[in-house]
């Protein structure tokens, strides 16, 4: 298949984003023309004058009233004129070989949709490579975000993934839940036949503009979000779901262990922390950072754990219509 690429960018309020993103897109050892679709979600502070400086650039700059990420991606693949779409936040940087690494991998095993991994740049805030050790390692999360080869069924996430006009334009794209709106549009995906693979090297650098507050908010959001995508898809239940909620009820159990008295609970928890703070600390090269991780894996798994055990509850047990009982996660 001859491949031309059409990158889309939705963004709210980032225009310094959008200029590093940029700044990395014109560093690219890629020789075929692509195209840049950047979509304003409604921004009062707009990226309209970046778009000046990158008119070597072949960009298509679009404003639209604010609907959320997924309507916005929808609205820039709309419009776009390649045959295949990658999907960027805003808040990425790309290595200069990025595209390079898409366009081989899918000319020697063609998939309609496929992801990558994040990684820390080094010039990221210790935060920030704490955060991204958290959201990444195999200790933590299994290595979901990409850091493990899959050969068939790697579901994407919408900060770094590609699709195909031809499945965009069956599946209509993103739905209007958000965060979730990334897993939903793979399993239809999937059961329209459509099949996904993971391209290792085409990581991105993901900034993730955070803090700890930010990140326990995103966090909870993703723990509610996981019932809600059950309901709609129960064939895609797993077991690893409950991770984060059985690791909460154990820090329950070894506060309550070590009130009287019985500390084997508090043996296990420390070497499980010790061995992230451990394994952070060599990969960052940093025990700030690795001491940090320990602490982004605890605001992770409570944060995400508490959230999931109550929208089971609610929408796994009780059946509540999702929209009412969780209005924010879902743009109109």
């Amino acid at each position: 298949m001859n491949l031309h690429f059409s990158i889309v960018v939705p963004v709210y309020n980032r225009p310094q984003e959008v200029l590093e993103l940029l700044e990395s897109l014109r560093a690219q050892c890629y020789e075929q023309p692509y195209e840049i679709v950047i979509v304003e979600d409604g921004s009062t502070e707009t990226s309209e004058e970046v778009m000046k400086a990158f008119t070597d650039l072949n960009i298509s700059y679009y404003f639209k009233e604010n609907s959320g990420p997924g309507a916005s991606r929808n609205y820039g693949m709309q419009r776009a004129k390649g045959n295949y779409y990658l999907i960027l936040d805003s808040d990425c940087v790309l290595p200069e070989d990025y595209l390079s690494s898409v366009e081989n991998a899918l000319t020697a095993r063609y998939t309609d949709f496929f992801g990558g991994p994040d990684a820390a740049h080094e010039d990221f805030t210790t935060l920030q490579k704490a955060i991204n050790y958290a959201m990444t390692s195999f200790l933590t999360t299994g290595g979901i975000r990409g850091r493990k080869k899959t050969s068939t069924n790697f579901e994407p996430r919408s900060f770094n993934m590609g699709i195909s006009k031809e499945a965009f334009e069956a599946s209509k794209g993103f739905g209007n839940i958000h965060p979730g709106e990334d897993p939903d549009l793979s399993i239809r995906l999937w059961q329209m036949g459509y099949t996904s693979q993971l391209i290792p090297e085409a990581y991105v650098f993901h900034k993730r503009r955070i803090s700890w507050s930010k990140f326990y908010m995103q966090v909870k959001k993703f723990g509610a979000v996981r019932p809600i995508l059950t309901r709609w898809h129960p064939q895609t239940a797993r077991l690893t779901f409950w991770f984060p909620s059985f690791f909460t009820l154990g820090l329950v159990v070894v506060a309550v262990s070590a009130l009287f008295g019985f500390f084997l609970p508090s043996y296990f928890l420390f070497v499980y922390l010790g061995t992230i703070a451990l394994d952070s600390s060599f990969q960052n090269k940093s025990l700030i950072i690795g001491l940090l991780s320990v602490w982004a894996v605890l605001v992770q798994f409570v944060g995400y754990g508490v959230a999931f055990i109550k929208s089971k509850l609610m929408i796994g047990w009780f059946k509540k219509d999702p929209r009412l009982q969780y209005p924010h996660l879902f743009f109109k």
